[in-house]
């Protein structure tokens, strides 16, 4: 199976250096030296990496055969595929690669249908599923813990708890509105009514760590 795992950028300095978008968990596995890599167009390659490093945070990657700036430059845009095991599973239990997650159908815990994950999308943040609702519209769900609660491979399904309005817009309107009431009726009444404690800490909410990483 082949599999996406980086996008080639701009050219870095004189010596064929390219800067590289990373698509993969595991950089140090699909793009080290010596990694052998198809590439879309395809005209352009096949690529073998001679070595690596990163700069300012990103990672630069050069190729055997590129030595000038102006064989990088033409590399600009070429995506970088590795052949990938189909039965390969990734070292942690709670970790997938794309190809595992996309088609999966997403719903929530009462079995409502969302939709289907179509793509994968690799933030420096998170990883967000690209959702194809049954209407043709799209929706971006988040892959963190707080929202996408189950992946069942076996039943093919991603289920989720989403907060309001990430769905459906209306329902971030309408907490919105309840949220506004809320506060209306704990602000300060009339002469003698005594108002909350302002020294109370308010509790912070959850933090959104991710529930497994898309590979």
């Amino acid at each position: 199976m082949q599999l996406v795992v980086a996008r080639i950028g701009r050219a870095h300095g004189i010596k064929g250096e390219v800067t590289v978008e990373v698509r993969t968990d595991e950089p140090e596995l699909r793009l080290g030296p010596g990694a052998v890599l198809a590439t879309e167009p395809a005209a352009t390659g096949p690529l073998t990496i001679e070595a690596g490093r990163v700069h300012s945070g990103r990672l630069l990657l050069r190729f055997e055969g590129v030595r000038d700036r102006t064989a990088a430059e033409a590399l600009s845009n070429t995506l970088l595929i590795a052949e990938v095991d189909p039965d390969e599973l990734p070292e942690e239990e709670d970790e997938f690669y794309d190809h595992q997650l996309i088609d999966l159908d997403v719903v929530l815990a009462d079995g409502t249908e969302i939709g289907r994950i179509t793509e994968i999308s690799h933030l420096p943040s998170q990883d967000l599923f690209i959702v194809e609702r049954p209407d043709g519209s799209e929706v971006m769900i988040p892959f963190v813990e707080e929202i996408v609660t189950e992946i069942d491979l076996e039943e093919q399904r991603a289920v989720i708890t989403p907060p309001p309005g990430l769905i459906d817009e209306s329902e971030a309107v309408i907490a919105s509105s309840r949220d506004e009431e809320s506060d209306a009726d704990a602000a300060p009444g009339h002469e003698g009514e005594a108002p909350g404690n302002a020294d109370e800490a308010t509790p912070e909410g959850p933090d959104e760590t991710p529930k497994g990483d898309a590979r």
